[in-house]
């Protein structure tokens, strides 16, 4: 299903619990059973949670990381560079439970990986939700501001 667009400003509480929004989990989905790529919507309980290495952290619906999984284990363990990509992808990678309040609590380990002490901005990126410290997410904004038509005269 996915189809996350748009952001908004959470705060993480105290137990470092982040709030995913209310229009995001309206979007959640799962696979239709008769093995096509569609899926329907309905209940997630759990989503995956990976550092990304601009310091912000991505979500990730449990049937879309399924697709990234195959690609991953498609890697060889022994070519050392695709080693090592599974290796750095799976040390960056956690699954976290939504409690009843549609909340995920975020370790020190995710938290300091991306800055993150107070408010973010969670971003909807169709697939994945990423999550960024505003401090963070305006730096990369200003660093890049330029670049976004030679990015998409690249790729469309």
């Amino acid at each position: 299903m996915a189809g996350f667009i748009g952001k908004e400003i959470h705060a993480v509480d105290e137990k470092g619990r982040l709030m995913i929004p209310v229009r995001f989990r309206r979007k959640f989905g799962r696979p239709v059973e008769d093995g096509s790529a569609e899926c329907v919507a309905g209940p997630v309980e759990e989503l995956y949670i990976m550092k990304a290495p601009d310091r912000s952290i991505e979500l990730y619906e449990p049937f879309v990381w399924s697709g990234i999984r195959k690609t991953i284990s498609a890697l060889s363990d022994f070519n050392p560079e695709e080693r090592l990509l599974k290796i750095l992808m799976y040390e960056s990678l956690e699954i976290v439970t939504l409690d009843r309040q549609g909340r995920i609590a975020l370790s020190r380990e995710f938290l300091d990986h991306a800055g993150i002490s107070g408010d973010v901005v969670i971003i909807g990126a169709d697939t994945k939700m990423t999550v960024w410290d505003p401090k963070q997410l305006s730096t990369v904004l200003q660093e890049s501001s330029g670049r976004m038509a030679s990015l998409a005269g690249r790729y469309f």
